[in-house]
Formats: structure tokens, C-alpha cells, sequence
């Protein structure tokens, strides 16, 4: 495959041997994972806040929170390829200096375009955790890279979890500004922290950034696996999308008539999909990606199952939703172990294509959820989601097999 390998595997040396990979780093690594994703997010409980501010209406302001979602579409697309290019330390580095300037930006525009802008800039800028989960794998022993790749998707999960709850605080009590002034301050802190602890990392590919996006396509088509494992990914993150875009109705509606703080301590629940994380990693190590990606299909599921029957009551709720994160966590942090053994110097490159997919199944899921509850209710739902959880089970266990 010329088009993915452009130069030899470079083979450490007694004179450049490689990096070890040690506790603190990979918890480093995952600190890092929390606090970038966290941007990407911060500005989704600041909305009505933004509106005032312009003059906007609530779903004007929302296109703050579209822009940056676009945006880190884009980095996923346009610029984590780069991380099988370039040197991935200095290209980290260079985006978290971008991604304060954008924060800044973001922190004192004085108009809504600007801010629309800066928005986008965000997004792209924060692709960092998308490059730093390959390079984790890159440096983890593969005895132990589920495990690895576990414990640092664990904080890009609590980053994801925490970042609405700490916006929400700092916004009501220091304003929207703050927030953005806040994250910027944190990202420069980063870039001095990695700086200094965070290894060289050089990929060995040599051709054309035109060359590197082609074979892309070249990895979809030779690699069976990885789009079996983004097929999978897609219509389980699309499973998991369908619950939590329908909750709040469903929690506002006539059967239990909560508010919105209700919804957000079902976020809360949800950290057990990360506390997951480091075991479905090391289960995928013992046991094979294989056995993890289907229990976890399995976990989805039962989840669906307890919801549609047991979601009558709170109770219910609480327990579809554990087992529902912990489910999709455990198959995504398994894929990703499986994608990055196939082709180890295209890590960035596989990351690419399988997190596309995840995304666009994600978005699907979206659509779909809200879909089926204006025409099915609660029990549309559930069935909608039931029905995508088996599709991700047929795709695991029939497509792209000899």
C-alpha cells in the first residue's frame, strides 16, 4: 500500500529508544483529552446567556454551538490526518496555541459573526484529543494498549460530562466571557505543561498532504475491519444519541413533569461510561476486541430493554442509563483497540475514518430519536433505539468476514 507507507518503520535503537509510557503521562494525556473536548462544549449552557448579549433569538444563539461542532468535524477530517505527518508533539502544541487565540477571540468578540467565527476556529482547533488517543496507542505496549487507550478516553469523557456543569456555574456567576477567558488560560497552561513532559512522536510518513488525504480512501477500501468497526460505532453512538436527544421531552412530559436540572443529573449518571472505560480496555486486552465490542452491543441492548419496560419509574431510568453508557463505552474504547493494531503507522488516519462515522451516526441518531418520539412516544424510542443496537450487532458479527 504505497499510498500508506511513504518511508520505512523507524526500529528505536540503544542510541533512540523509545518512549516510555508511564502512569503519569497516560493520566497526563488524559487530563489533557478533558480539558480540550471541554471546549467544544462550554458554550452549549451559555446560549440564552450569548443571546442576550446579541440580541438573538434561543435558536440563532444556537448556531454558536453548530459552528463549533462544524468546526471540529472539519479538524477531524482536514486535520487529524496530519498526525501521521507530521510530528505530532509540535502539531499538538501549535493547535492548543490557536485554540487559546480562538477561546480569546471567542471571549471579547465584539459581534455575533466574530464570535460565530471564533466558534468554528474552537472547534477545528480542538481536535487535539483525536491526535493524542492514536499517539497513545503509538507509545502503549500492545500488550496493553486497551487499557491505555481506556484510561485516556476516560478523561475526554469527563471532560465532556463536566465541562455543561462548570460552564453553567461559571456563567451564572462570572458571566459568558468568562468562560472563554477561563479556557484560554487553561490551554496555555497545557501547551507549557506538555511542552515539557509530553515525548516526541515522529510519524513516517514523507509524501503529499494530498497523497496523505487519498489514502484515506485507500484505508476504507483495503481494511475490512475499520469499516466494520465505524459501521459499528455509528449505529451504536446513533443508539446512544437517540436516548439522550429524547430525555428531557420525556422527563418535562406528562409522566413525570420534571425540569431541566433532572435531565442534567441523568449527565451525571452517565459518568459510569467513563468509569468503564479503563476495564472495557483491559478486557479488550485479555479477552480480544472481538468479545468486548459485542458484550457491549449486548449491555445496549439489555439497556433499551430496562428502558422500555422499566421507564415508567425513575429507578428505571437510572439503571437503562448506566448500563446504556457503560455499553457504548465498553464497544467504542474496544473499536478504537482494534483500529489502531491494523496499520500502526496510519493511527491518525484510521482515528480519522472511524470517528467520521461515529459522528455521522451519531447526528442520524439525533434526527431519528426526535423523529420517533413526535410519532411513537417513549415507545417509539426505545424501539428505535432496540432496532439500531441489533443492526450494530449483525454488522459485528457478519460484515467484512471471510
Amino acid at each position: 500500500m504505497p499510498e500508506l507507507i511513504s518511508a520505512p518503520v523507524s526500529v528505536p535503537s540503544p542510541h533512540h529508544p523509545a518512549p516510555l509510557l508511564s502512569n503519569a503521562l497516560v493520566w497526563l494525556m488524559a487530563l489533557t483529552c478533558g480539558l480540550v473536548v471541554a471546549n467544544i462544549y462550554y458554550n452549549q449552557p451559555l446560549l440564552a446567556a450569548i443571546g442576550r448579549t446579541f440580541h438573538k433569538t434561543d435558536s440563532g444563539a444556537s448556531l454558536t454551538a453548530t459552528a463549533t461542532q462544524v468546526g471540529y468535524t472539519l479538524g477531524m477530517l482536514f486535520v487529524v490526518p496530519l498526525g501521521d505527518m507530521l510530528e505530532r508533539k509540535r502539531l499538538m502544541l501549535l493547535m492548543l496555541l490557536g485554540a487559546a487565540g480562538a477561546m480569546a477571540l471567542a471571549a471579547w468578540a465584539p459581534t455575533f459573526g466574530l464570535l460565530a467565527v471564533a466558534s468554528v476556529l474552537i472547534g477545528v482547533l480542538s481536535a487535539v484529543p483525536q491526535l493524542l488517543v492514536p499517539m497513545a496507542a503509538h507509545l502503549a505496549p500492545e500488550a496493553e494498549r486497551g487499557r491505555v487507550v481506556g484510561r485516556v478516553m476516560s478523561g475526554l469523557l469527563i471532560g465532556i460530562l463536566l465541562s455543561r456543569t462548570v460552564s453553567g456555574y461559571v456563567g451564572l456567576h462570572l458571566g459568558w466571557r468568562a468562560m472563554f477567558e477561563i479556557g484560554a488560560g487553561l490551554m496555555v497552561a497545557l501547551v507549557a505543561l506538555l511542552a515539557w513532559q509530553l515525548p516526541r512522536d515522529q510519524p513516517t510518513f514523507t509524501g503529499s498532504y494530498a497523497s496523505l488525504m487519498k489514502s484515506l480512501g485507500t484505508l476504507v477500501r483495503e481494511q475490512p475491519a475499520l469499516r466494520r468497526a465505524a459501521l459499528v460505532g455509528a449505529f451504536l453512538f446513533a443508539a446512544f444519541s437517540v436516548f439522550w436527544t429524547t430525555l428531557a421531552f420525556y422527563l418535562e412530559g406528562p409522566r413525570f413533569h420534571y425540569g431541566s436540572d433532572v435531565a442534567g443529573f441523568f449527565g451525571l449518571i452517565g459518568a459510569f461510561g467513563a468509569l468503564a472505560a479503563p476495564l472495557a480496555g483491559k478486557t479488550a486486552d485479555t479477552r480480544g476486541s472481538d468479545y468486548t465490542i459485542r458484550l457491549g452491543i449486548l449491555l445496549a441492548l439489555g439497556a433499551y430493554a430496562v428502558l422500555g419496560f422499566g421507564g415508567l419509574y425513575v429507578a428505571g431510568l437510572v439503571v437503562g442509563v448506566i448500563v446504556l453508557d457503560v455499553g457504548v463505552q465498553a464497544a467504542h474504547i474496544s473499536n478504537q483497540s482494534l483500529i489502531f493494531s491494523l496499520v500502526p503507522e496510519a493511527r491518525s488516519r484510521l482515528n480519522t475514518v472511524y470517528m467520521t462515522g461515529y459522528f455521522t451516526g451519531g447526528s442520524l441518531g439525533s434526527v431519528l430519536g426526535g423523529l420517533a418520539w413526535t410519532h411513537a412516544g417513549w415507545p417509539g424510542v426505545c424501539g428505535l433505539g432496540a432496532g439500531l443496537a441489533g443492526a450494530a450487532f449483525l454488522v459485528s458479527r457478519f460484515y467484512g468476514r471471510k
